[in-house]
């Protein structure tokens, strides 16, 4: 499925079989996820994608050829990609472990095509193993929802009380990884959301409501993963002193202006930008353990577009995922 134009739906498109090049591998796609960054890229609010585009960025699939110099990765490996699909390996954020600020990262589904096709071709370095207890559909949300979420999520340091605004595929993860370690999970919503709001408490939240209702009880930390603006302040009013405030998406909606008093007290502010390889390592070791559970809803290639609105009309309880091949 092709993005001819930013504004338009997916059109189904044959394109010619890619073939690895150096340090890269062919991987056949089995389940690729459906991010919300996917809907930021065809609804234009990040304005730079290659174009036409194969989208996605949460891929499971199985490695077919490998091109000179492709590392450990091997014919037959069962693999996950992410977003962060290439980095320089030499400019001072490589070379300090910060790879996921790049300056000249290419990112999967975005300047590389990705995985709502039956192939993709992807550098080896950020291909992972996925765990063998997971299946392709279930390890799929992993592969973003899972990995940058946990970044966002180990910023909020040993913060006991943890609030988290939007309950999407990333919110259902952390609050099974953040249950396991014994912290509490408070849930914010769109408002009139019972059924998210149902959800997160199933999944150990001991309190869920609307995003526009005050915390029940002064919050450690608070990860934003909602696109929305507005709920920065709101946030911040809802972490005691010394909280940090966590925005967890690549595009968020203009910050409105705000006090000075909702900041003081030593609260802090943070972005999370993309995923770093030993995201990945430690995150994929992690999940097996806690056991995180993905909730999925699945779609055929063929109706991308249905699982583009369905995420946008915000009907998905968990993470909607492309099933390529099975």
């Amino acid at each position: 499925m092709l993005l001819e134009a930013q504004r338009r739906p997916l059109v189904p498109a044959d394109v010619p079989k890619p073939a690895p090049g150096p340090g890269q591998a062919l991987v056949r796609v089995r389940a690729c996820g459906l991010c919300r960054t996917d809907l930021h890229i065809v609804d234009g609010e990040l304005t730079e994608p290659k174009l036409p585009l194969i989208l996605g960025h949460q891929i499971v699939g199985v490695v077919e050829s490998v091109g000179r110099g492709a590392g450990s990765v091997r014919v037959g490996d069962r693999v996950g990609i992410p977003w962060l699909g290439w980095t320089d390996g030499s400019c001072r954020y490589c070379r300090s472990g910060r790879e996921n600020l790049c300056d000249r990262a290419r990112f999967t589904g975005y300047h590389i095509d990705g995985g709502f096709a039956e192939w993709t071709v992807a550098d080896a370095r950020y291909c992972f193993p996925v765990p063998d207890s997971y299946a392709d559909l279930q390890a799929a949300p992993l592969l973003c929802a899972g990995l940058i979420g946990f970044r966002a999520y180990r910023m909020t340091g040993d913060a006991e009380r943890v609030g988290l605004y939007g309950f999407g595929a990333a919110a259902h993860i952390l609050t099974q990884v953040a249950v396991h370690q014994g912290r509490t999970v408070y849930a914010f919503t769109r408002p009139g959301d019972t059924r998210a709001q149902q959800f997160a408490v199933e999944l150990g939240a001991v309190w869920a409501g609307a995003s526009t209702d005050p915390a029940p009880v002064e919050l450690d930390a608070a990860i934003i993963f909602a696109s929305v603006g507005a709920l920065l302040p709101v946030a911040l009013q809802s972490v005691a002193k010394g909280g940090i405030v966590v925005c967890g998406g690549i595009y968020m909606t203009a910050i409105p202006s705000f006090g000075y008093q909702i900041l003081w007290g030593e609260r802090t502010v943070r972005s999370v930008a993309n995923l770093t390889r030993q995201d990945g390592v430690e995150f994929l070791r992690l999940a097996p353990t806690v056991p995180v559970v993905t909730h999925v809803q699945t779609f055929p290639l063929e109706a991308a577009n249905d699982a583009l609105a369905s995420l946008r009309a915000g009907e998905v309880s968990g993470q909607n995922v492309i099933l390529v091949d099975d």
